[in-house]
């Protein structure tokens, strides 16, 4: 898809989903928008609590912000970070690189280098680059106890003995990423019978793993549900998977308008966000069924960041 068809998407998008939920803001017109910060989230869970911790943190700072979530995948939601439909968005170091970018890192790459040419590459977009978190959601190839014990998985290299007998499971756009379905079957020489397109993350890619409906999946580091259903991780023998700290990235114009206290701000709140952080964020809505705004708050408050960031 090309840049010019991708922005016609997302001005498709954005009316559709704005008559279908009129009741969340949903981007805007450039000629007609209002002061608010627009914070994007990609379509999963933890993106949209990340969304709304940092659009809770701009409140808390003083600054207007509106949420813009569950719009669809990066390739819809990096384009309308740059034609100013969307002013911040939480990404992630590796998968956000490989997108805008396209070249891969170095296996052993550390957080610091991925976030160093993360910022070359946006940075000619008009687009800036915060901190990076201590924190990071990898994608992570998973199957069930059973399945693993039946077929000895430890590694995923180890799925060549089976994967031409197995369906997996993983978000409609893995088909074409080169850190999901593509890069398995380039970097493992991995070759499933059967791709089936599901959610991103969430309960269905659970339910069809754990129903047998898929027999190998791909999850996120820090859901709650890996260690809540007992699956198993496979480990990445082949080092697939970059980096993936959570990081921040704003237009640049937005951050020289919101200015050094609240660009700080966003950084102490990144600082915050571990590995343990994301987790129990994700199972405040995942497990106990909070909304992302009110785990969002309840998440700042605990750490003590009504007092820092107000």
């Amino acid at each position: 898809m090309t840049r010019p068809e991708l922005g016609v998407l997302v001005v498709g998008l954005a009316g559709v989903l704005a008559s279908a939920c009129a009741s969340r803001p949903l981007g805007r017109d450039v000629a007609t928008r209002s002061d608010a910060v627009v914070v994007g989230a990609f379509n999963f869970s933890e993106s949209t609590i990340l969304a709304e911790v940092y659009a809770e943190t701009l409140r808390r700072h003083g600054t207007d912000a509106e949420v813009m979530d569950e719009v669809a995948s990066r390739e819809i939601m990096e384009p309308a970070l740059e034609q100013r439909q969307v002013d911040l968005v939480p990404e992630y170091l590796g998968t956000a690189l490989s997108f805008v970018d396209g070249d891969a890192l170095a296996d052993d790459a550390t957080a610091a280098q991925a976030h160093h040419a993360l910022t070359s590459a946006f940075e000619q977009r008009g687009v800036r680059v915060m901190e990076h978190a201590p924190g990071q959601n990898r994608n992570e190839i998973v199957v069930t106890a059973a399945f693993a014990d039946e077929h000895s998985l430890d590694e995923i290299s180890d799925l060549a003995r089976v994967d031409q007998d197995v369906a997996f499971g993983g978000p409609p756009e893995c088909a074409s990423r080169p850190l999901c379905l593509a890069g398995l079957e380039d970097v493992y020489g991995l070759s499933f019978r059967e791709f089936r397109p599901l959610d991103t993350g969430g309960p269905a890619t659970i339910a069809s793993l754990t129903g047998g409906e898929v027999d190998v999946a791909l999850l996120f580091t820090t859901n709650p549900q890996i260690i809540e259903k007992d699956l198993v991780v496979l480990d990445d023998d082949r080092s697939l998977q970059p980096p993936e700290n959570v990081v921040p990235v704003v237009r640049a114009d937005v951050a020289q308008t919101l200015g050094a206290d609240a660009l700080e701000a966003i950084d102490r709140v990144t600082r915050r966000l571990s590995d343990d952080a994301l987790r129990a964020l994700n199972g405040l809505v995942e497990l106990d069924g909070e909304t992302p705004m009110d785990a969002a708050r309840s998440w700042l408050d605990t750490e003590g960041l009504v007092e820092d960031a107000a």
